[in-house]
């Protein structure tokens, strides 16, 4: 039986962030979804490059997610117009920010008030309110700008960082860091949707401040371009370039079996399973488990997931 009210910080984008905010709001917790603001691709890249926005999509999907009920206005923030005509491919809840945001004066009270109509358990905040660009140098020395471009990469990355450098991250980002009892990065794409978030001023200063416990959650499969080949040493590896040596206490990676069919098809796009290996840090916990969900898909479980994390917090703050 859960004793304490824990306040968790999920940090990432993607529909990772989201999978994981549906399992964690069906415990008695408090929530905070800090989420990317680097996507420049499809609806998202749309109306930040027509109308100077910052984008919508990773906040809509962590809203839904965290929405108390599945009604009518839920299922409207998710629908997309068809792929024809002025409004092709966008979807109701992005172009309902945008307009928010012109009419409440600001993304991040566009956000405050569309919790409100959603009536979310928890909050979520953009990591920042600048508007940045992601850049990857590549293995090969090349340079990628974009975070549409960095995600299909062909050769590996090397390292990524954001224009402009100074961008800072949002205040409130920092406090809720501060007085979390746990930080969980991930599961999403391991560059564009976690690293990312962690480049903006202020964040690692924060992250070495925070006593909370800091958890990793590895995707079950690599991602043809970003991970292509990455073992979980490599993920963990490159979340360590990009900030310092100790920001993980625990990384959680799926060791459950994943139908033959289903990989047969991941292989296709040259996606495999994460492979399990030994990590050179020696402060953090590994944590297998079977996250995987029964869907079509190689996605966690957010039951699953939801539960392994509580059991672990459970079994460090007794």
């Amino acid at each position: 039986m859960q004793t304490k009210k824990y306040k968790i910080v999920a940090i990432g984008g993607g529909t990772g962030l989201s999978t994981l905010l549906r399992g964690l709001k069906k415990y008695d917790v408090d929530i905070t979804a800090v989420v990317t603001v680097s996507d420049d691709g499809g609806s998202s890249g749309k109306l930040r490059k027509e109308l100077g926005v910052l984008p919508p999509g990773d906040i809509r999907n962590c809203l839904v997610a965290l929405a108390e009920e599945e009604n009518l206005i839920t299922k409207l923030f998710q629908y997309r117009f068809p792929k024809k005509g002025g409004l092709s491919n966008h979807s109701f809840g992005n172009l309902f920010l945008t307009a928010l945001t012109s009419v409440s004066g600001g993304f991040d009270k566009a956000i405050l008030n569309a919790s409100d109509v959603l009536a979310i358990k928890g909050k979520v905040l953009p990591v920042s309110l600048d508007n940045v660009k992601m850049k990857a140098t590549l293995v090969d020395g090349s340079k990628i700008v974009g975070e549409s471009k960095i995600s299909k990469s062909r050769s590996a990355i090397n390292t990524v960082e954001i224009e402009p450098k100074n961008a800072q991250v949002s205040q409130n980002v920092i406090s809720s860091i501060l007085s979390a009892d746990c930080i969980i990065l991930g599961p999403g794409s391991l560059y564009t949707s976690v690293i990312v978030n962690l480049l903006f001023n202020g964040v690692i200063p924060a992250l070495k401040k925070s006593k909370a416990i800091k958890i990793y959650i590895s995707n079950i499969m690599t991602q043809t371009g970003e991970t292509s080949n990455f073992k979980l040493s490599d993920h963990v590896d490159a979340i360590i370039k990009h900030t310092y040596p100790k920001i993980l206490d625990a990384v959680f990676v799926n060791k459950g079996k994943i139908p033959k069919n289903i990989t047969d098809r991941y292989a296709k796009q040259n996606s495999i399973p994460v492979e399990i290996d030994k990590l050179k840090y020696k402060n953090i916990e590994i944590i297998k488990k079977d996250f995987v969900s029964k869907s079509q898909y190689a996605h966690h479980d957010f039951s699953k997931l939801s539960k392994a994390i509580f059991n672990f917090l459970r079994g460090k703050t007794k």
